[in-house]
């Protein structure tokens, strides 16, 4: 069949990016051409034949930011202006839509979180009302929703509210609801009377990841760590939720000064709350030593900075790790915990809600985990035995890549893929 996904932004490092590059993979994998209409591409997901840039798509474009701004940061008195605005914003996304689906011969499209999330309200409509008209089935691959993300989308108009919730997630009966967590399905279903498909994020465990090289063999140096210390890594963004500040205990609590933090996210991530402020306030009067904030020296990509000296890539730093800290206190799937699991790591995790234990840690992954932030003694004391006996390690690793690999490979998105797109 012709696929056709719809998306914001394409070839970029956030989780709906990175998630639907993956399904592009293995939809070709099994035959399907695939085809896409985004409003950016960073690097190419597909042979760029067969992408379409239309420029309101993209979150940034002056049509989102705009509707944004008005429906749920800085309202006008009257929402009149916004609701014609939106409508005709929409009509032109509905037919571009529709031009782009005759034009590649579609079968089904696929809207990546644009019909879940109200992230773009013009977007979102434009789908549903190019949905309405199209004799296609649509699959709405849902990543997170409104409710998910409490006040951020509250608004003191009844018509916007309304349109959220008539647009948000699609309802159509040739829709195809795809979700990330158990949660999610329980919340369709009691919410809408929807039901919905799990379909977990994965990670390719054919592929060698995060080992070390002689690139990465100059990592802890360059972030001025010793080669003996036992750097425990943090490889998350620097928000509240994450639970760096635990990581931070952690490390000053473990009575071994080889044992450090290491911090991969940039002040950038903060948007300016204080968090990280506060992080480094903690760092400092916890032995700040034992903390590093590595950003700007690891990214997301390895190169060499204009001086020539090396930028080390998330992977180079999981390569580098003695251990993985990931004490979020909340995550829609949490892809750093299969990101450690493939790095083959030992990983420190927090019974994160609402999906940890249901649609992960249930499965027998071996962690040291502890239950809403509480960092108990014995947690520290199991810690700092793994940490300290590389043999004990190592077993823990190949443990959890195994099952990693059983439950989040690309074999089985394929096995759910192949069942999804039977139409």
């Amino acid at each position: 069949m012709n696929i056709g996904v719809i998306i914001g932004r394409l070839g970029d490092v956030d989780g709906v990016a990175l998630e639907t590059e993956k399904w592009i993979t293995v939809l070709e994998r099994i035959g399907h051409t695939v085809y896409v209409l985004s409003g950016s591409f960073g690097e190419h997901a597909v042979d760029p034949a067969r992408e379409t840039l239309y420029r309101p798509l993209f979150f940034h474009s002056s049509e989102c930011t705009w509707e944004q701004h008005r429906a749920f940061f800085s309202p006008p008195g009257d929402p009149e202006e916004l609701l014609t605005v939106v409508q005709t914003n929409a009509l032109a996304v509905a037919t571009q839509i529709h031009r782009w689906v005759r034009a590649k011969q579609i079968d089904v499209m696929l809207s990546e979180n644009a019909s879940s999330l109200p992230c773009h309200l013009s977007l979102g409509l434009g789908i549903k009302l190019a949905a309405e008209t199209l004799s296609i089935p649509v699959v709405a691959h849902n990543h997170d929703f409104a409710w998910e993300r409490g006040t951020r989308y509250d608004t003191p108009f009844r018509e916007v509210a309304e349109l959220v919730d008539a647009t948000f997630p699609l309802r159509l009966s040739d829709v195809r609801q795809v979700v990330i967590n158990s949660a999610a399905v329980t919340e369709l279903r009691q919410r809408y009377g929807l039901d919905s498909t799990v379909v977990p994020n994965v990670m390719d465990f054919e592929r060698d990841y995060a080992r070390k090289d002689s690139y990465n063999a100059h990592l802890l140096r360059d972030i001025g760590m010793e080669e003996h210390d036992l750097p425990l890594f943090q490889v998350t963004r620097i928000v509240k939720r994450k639970g760096i500040e635990t990581a931070i205990d952690l490390v000053r609590r473990i009575d071994d000064p080889r044992v450090k933090l290491v911090i991969t996210g940039s002040a950038a991530d903060d948007n300016g709350s204080g968090h990280f402020e506060e992080l480094q306030a903690l760092a400092n009067g916890s032995n700040g030593h034992s903390v590093t904030f590595a950003h700007p020296k690891i990214l997301n990509h390895r190169h060499r900075g204009p001086d020539g000296h090396r930028v080390y890539s998330l992977e180079d730093a999981y390569a580098s790790a003695a251990g993985v800290t990931y004490f979020s206190t909340y995550e829609g799937f949490g892809n750093a915990f299969i990101e450690s699991v493939l790095a083959r790591k030992p990983i420190f995790v927090n019974n994160y809600t609402p999906v940890y234990w249901p649609d992960i840690g249930s499965k027998g992954f071996r962690t040291v985990m502890i239950e809403d932030g509480n960092l108990t003694d014995e947690a520290v004391g199991e810690i700092a035995r793994v940490v300290h006996d590389p043999g004990l390690a190592r077993e823990i690793a190949e443990h959890n890549f195994e099952l990693g690999k059983q439950h989040f490979s690309y074999d089985v998105l394929e096995e759910k893929l192949t069942t999804l797109f039977a139409f």
